[in-house]
Parts: C-alpha cells; sequence; structure tokens
C-alpha cells in the first residue's frame, strides 16, 4: 500500500491524499460505507458502485462466526464470497470485545468468546485475528485491541493500554512473517487520557504499521471529550500514514475530524437510521414516519442527485415506511449512503480547490437550520 498526500490546507489541518491498494485507489478523505458481515445492509455492491464507494469495512468476528472461516477459505477472498472487487478494511473484533463485554474474558494471551448466536465458546489471539484476516485477504487489517468500558478509572485504561500495546506488537510480528501486498494498521488507545494517548502514539509509532487508527471514541463520551481527544491525538499521528477515525460518523464529527487531519471514516449510521426512517440532508436530518410529510411531492433533498430523490416523493417514502416495505429500507439507505459520499467528494474538492474552512462554515450554518 502506498499513501501519498495532495494537498494540506494551511488554516486547518485537513488534507487530502491517495490511498493505492492492490485492488484500487482510494481518494481520502474517505468514507467507508459498514458491511459488518460482508453486507452493506439492504444494499447491492452493484449500488455502492454506482453511488462511488472505493472501500467498504467488513467485521473479522462477525464474519467468523458466520459463514465462518472454512466458507471463505473455499472462495479464496472476502471479496470474491461477497461480490466486490475493490478495497476491503477488515475491523479485528476488539470493539466486540467491549460491546459484547458479559461474553468475554480478556487475558494476556487473547480473549476468549461465547458467540452471541449459539453461545459456543472459542479463543482468539492476536495472532489468529492476522491469521484470520490473511485468509479474508482484506486490504486494510486492523490489530486486535482492548479499551475499557467508559467512564473508566485511569487505571483500567492503564491497563488497557499495555495489553493493546502487547496484543499490537504480536500482531505486527505475525503480519510481518507473511508478506501479502496487503496492510496493517494500529490502533492508538488511551481513554480520557491525553498522556495515555501520547505514549500509545509514540510506542505504536516505533512499530512502523501502514497507517493509525484512533480508538476508543464514540462509545458515550461528551462532544467536548470527543473534540479534545481527536485535537489532542491526530496531529501527533505520523505524518506520512493514513489517519483513521473509527466509528465516528456525523457530519459535524467528520468535518471536525477532517480539521484535524483525519483520512479515513466509517459508521453504521447512514444504514441504520435510513432502515429507521431518518434521513440526512442538506439541512440537517428528516424523519419521513411524521405526518407533515403524509402530502409532500418533494423528494428528501431537493439538492441531491441520488436515485431516491430523483424518483420518489416524501410522501411516498412515508408511506412505504409506514406499511413496511422493504424498499423503504432500500430506497432510505441508498440515499443516506449517497448523502455521505458526496459529502465526502464536496469535503475533497474544498481542501484541494477552494477553502475547507469556509466550506464547513456553510455547511454547518445550512444544516444546523432544520429542514
Amino acid at each position: 500500500m502506498f499513501f501519498t498526500v495532495l494537498k494540506e490546507e494551511r488554516e486547518t489541518r485537513a488534507r487530502t491524499g491517495v490511498l493505492e491498494t492492490r485492488r484500487g485507489t482510494i481518494d481520502t478523505p474517505v468514507f467507508m460505507p459498514v458491511g459488518t458481515v460482508g453486507a452493506v445492509k439492504a444494499l447491492t455492491e452493484k449500488d455502492l458502485k454506482e453511488m462511488g464507494a472505493e472501500i467498504i469495512l467488513g467485521n473479522t468476528y462477525h464474519l467468523f462466526l458466520r459463514p465462518g472461516l472454512p466458507v471463505i477459505e473455499k472462495f479464496g477472498s472476502l471479496h470474491r464470497f461477497i461480490g466486490w472487487d475493490r478495497p476491503i478494511l477488515t475491523d479485528s473484533g476488539g470493539f466486540q470485545i467491549y460491546s459484547l463485554q458479559g461474553q468475554c474474558r480478556v487475558g494476556d494471551e487473547g480473549v476468549s468468546f461465547k458467540s452471541h448466536i449459539d453461545g459456543s465458546s472459542f479463543f482468539l489471539r492476536p495472532e489468529d485475528v492476522v491469521d484470520i484476516q490473511g485468509v479474508y485477504d482484506s486490504d486494510i487489517q486492523m490489530v486486535l485491541d482492548y479499551f475499557a468500558s467508559y467512564p473508566a478509572p485511569r487505571e483500567m485504561d492503564r491497563k488497557a493500554l499495555d495489553l493493546t500495546h502487547h496484543w499490537a506488537e504480536r500482531a505486527r510480528n505475525r503480519f510481518l512473517e507473511k508478506p501479502s501486498g496487503n496492510s496493517q494498521f494500529a490502533i492508538v488507545q488511551g481513554g480520557l487520557y491525553e498522556d495515555l494517548r501520547a505514549e500509545s502514539v509514540a510506542i505504536l509509532g516505533n512499530l512502523d504499521f501502514e497507517g493509525y487508527a484512533v480508538g476508543g471514541l464514540s462509545v458515550g463520551e461528551k462532544r467536548e471529550e470527543f473534540e479534545r481527544l481527536v485535537a489532542y491525538t491526530v496531529p501527533r499521528l505520523p505524518g506520512e500514514k493514513p489517519h483513521y477515525l473509527m466509528g465516528s460518523g456525523t457530519p459535524e464529527e467528520i468535518l471536525f475530524a477532517v480539521a484535524q487531519g483525519i483520512d479515513m471514516f466509517d459508521c453504521v449510521l447512514p444504514t441504520r437510521n435510513g432502515r429507521n426512517g431518518q434521513l440526512f440532508t442538506s439541512r440537517g436530518k428528516l424523519n419521513i414516519k411524521n405526518q407533515r410529510y403524509r402530502f409532500d411531492q418533494a423528494p428528501i433533498d431537493g439538492e441531491c442527485a441520488c436515485y431516491t430523490c430523483k424518483n420518489y416523493s416524501r410522501a411516498y417514502l412515508r408511506h412505504l415506511y409506514l406499511t413496511g416495505e422493504i424498499n423503504a429500507a432500500i430506497l432510505l439507505s441508498r440515499h443516506n449512503i449517497h448523502f455521505y459520499l458526496d459529502f465526502m467528494s464536496k469535503i475533497r474538492y474544498a481542501i484541494h480547490y477552494a477553502s475547507f474552512k469556509k466550506f464547513q462554515a456553510d455547511f454547518l450554518e445550512k444544516y444546523q437550520q432544520g429542514v
């Protein structure tokens, strides 16, 4: 993998770049639609390509459970199994340690999981996670990490950080044993503590990963905590490597993080909110189930060029949603993913050819007016 920074703004730390992988080139800043189990919910790979998605995300833990490693191994790669020939990033399962706390046990050697599907038990070491992602042949592979629940006392964040670093070193050594042409990213942790975050950057930086992610955020912390830690951590990451903010995805969060120098984002919000009738527009969020849209002949967003907005009214989409039609999830998710991908395209244009700072201010002023 090769990463090239094309343009850096002077007023902010916003930057554009190109991430080159074996399966395609990715323009940054980029939003990666989330396909946890090998599918972006309610959308096909054809839909995603038509909307301009250059990379999607899958989850190592969930795919390990279903369909299972032997199935993907039979196909030769996760790409062939799901019919996607562009880059894939696979998360490691570290977030599942956090989200499934009652069903896992963490130790120095690795983590014991109890399947949330059938209750079966299995044990994963950081080396195992590397090997599993090797079978997937994912273009960008995240190391197994660990972070304490929010909020956590400093001693818990300290222990979690030490374990994350120990696992990262083992994962890096395993990854380098089998050259594949793919890339491995480390995950910076440290809870709410700036000195722990700085220590994490320094230790992981010495291991020379292909990229660096900021983890342990968007788990319930206050907005000022989120902004403080992103603003503190990102400028300390290796400048020549891609920077990835994991799991954060409101338009406001993306704009703030881009201004600090983040290059990559993922979030389930576009599809999850779409399935629940909430849509992102240039003037804020719209709840399609509201009575006010019963007779509304307008599209979701008059400034949007997505398939849904070009063909369907708010009234019809409300009808589909309220009657439980599967088309509602498809059309609403399609709009939201298009909104996010188009949003990132506009961000890249502003950084490269205009002023990101002005774009950020103008977008937020309009977005916060409301529909």
